[in-house]
């Protein structure tokens, strides 16, 4: 069960990324802020979840959160700083875009950098531990999905529409016949090893 809160009695952002381990795209951050009394059977991190949850979910955190904004980071910019500081920046960005001010941030993961003069607190596999981190992870996940489905329409060939430019074998084959397209990350590894085969969720990039 997540819980709804790291500090009681603060006002508290949620934050997550999605998109780091992609090939191609931007990555995706979101920003959240829950009120006190909010609660979920169904809310948890983005991944356990099946698409049509998630799109459900979108709806009732969009609907019920004292905040919330997403930040957003191109490829383009993920090679000049590197994939790290993009997710990082797109962290910051979100954050930026709140319409309340948080008292305090917590992230998944464990690396950040300070954003302004504000606390934080970065937690391992928070978007299983804590309802704003899960619900950050919800928006920042369906909103670079629903960007994908876009880059899929102008370039239908690499299955952006299944893979979400993560390294699908099926995205990395249509690398190597068509070559790379604008949105492609080109400091990564985007055609990989020929005697692997990748899941959509598999790290790709240099950190």
């Amino acid at each position: 069960m997540l819980l709804p809160y790291y500090h009681k009695d603060v006002i508290e952002a949620g934050c997550d990324e999605a998109g780091r381990g992609c090939l191609a795209g931007p990555v995706f951050a979101a920003a959240v802020i829950l009120p006190p009394d909010f609660k979920s059977d169904m809310l948890n991190d983005s991944k356990q979840l099946s698409e049509k949850k998630r799109y459900a979910l979108r709806e009732v955190i969009e609907r019920e959160a004292l905040a919330w904004a997403v930040g957003i980071v191109t490829n383009e910019e993920i090679d000049r700083i590197n994939i790290l500081r993009a997710s990082i920046l797109a962290m910051h960005r979100a954050l930026d875009g709140l319409k309340v001010r948080p008292e305090e941030v917590i992230i998944d993961g464990n690396r950040f950098m300070p954003y302004k003069d504000l606390p934080y607190t970065t937690i391992v596999k928070g978007d299983g531990k804590y309802m704003s981190i899960a619900a950050a992870s919800i928006l920042a996940k369906t909103y670079r999905d629903d960007h994908m489905l876009k880059l899929h329409e102008e370039y239908p060939a690499y299955h952006w529409d299944r893979n979400k430019g993560y390294p699908a074998l099926v995205h990395r084959q249509a690398i190597r016949e068509h070559g790379t397209t604008p949105y492609h990350r080109m400091t990564f590894n985007l055609l990989g090893s020929p005697q692997l085969e990748f899941d959509f969720d598999a790290p790709a990039g240099k950190q």
